[in-house]
């Protein structure tokens, strides 16, 4: 996906002009050298799903706003990026009103996946941000290469044994996504994804 004429729809559908620079300065930080999955391929596949989405957000300028911050920040040594990622939408979506500026920021926020959804739109972000567990084979296994990639820095078991418990986490979900439409076309493969995921690094 070309990512910039996307950024340019963003815009137009708030009815403001993007701040000079801004897309070029999200684009170098989806560019880090350290990311292998945090990417600009991570994003047009975020964006893709809520393209074909039949479910249409109640706010979609904050939903596609806070796709374009959700990962804006990353650094596998911290654990606060999306806090500072939600900070950065504050300060770059200063001229736009403030309701919506303080809608972006919570929605990026819910991508800690720390807690339940509490809105529509919040159950569809996640969802589409959790839509990779439920990729087909090949992209699912590149992603997991993606990820060992960008915590090359972690050794071997103690990667293995922290990327197992955040796994497993999933798992255990009793459903792994909010809506019955990811939850009908995404669910059993990311089942599967999963589980041959934790065989393999419990090997």
């Amino acid at each position: 996906m070309n990512l910039e004429p996307r950024w340019s729809q963003t815009w137009t559908s708030v009815g403001a002009l993007a701040p000079g620079g801004l897309f070029e300065q999200i684009r170098s930080a989806y560019s880090e050298p350290h990311r292998a999955y945090h990417t600009t391929q991570h994003l047009s596949e975020c964006f893709e799903h809520l393209d074909h989405s039949p479910l249409q957000p109640s706010n979609p300028a904050a939903v596609e706003l806070a796709l374009w911050f959700h990962d804006a920040i990353y650094d596998t040594k911290a654990g606060d990026n999306e806090e500072k990622s939600a900070k950065w939408a504050s300060e770059a979506l200063a001229a736009l009103p403030a309701s919506l500026v303080n809608e972006v920021q919570s929605l990026v926020l819910v991508t800690k996946h720390d807690a339940a959804p509490a809105t529509r739109d919040e159950e569809l972000l996640l969802d589409i941000d959790l839509s990779i567990l439920g990729a087909p084979t090949e992209r699912f296994d590149q992603y997991e290469s993606q990820i060992r990639h960008e915590f090359a820095w972690v050794p071997k078991d103690a990667y293995s044994t922290a990327r197992s418990r955040i796994l497993r986490q999933f798992d255990e979900r009793r459903v792994l996504y909010a809506t019955d439409h990811f939850r009908a076309n995404l669910e059993p493969q990311a089942r599967k994804n999963l589980r041959r995921s934790l065989e393999a690094l419990a090997v």
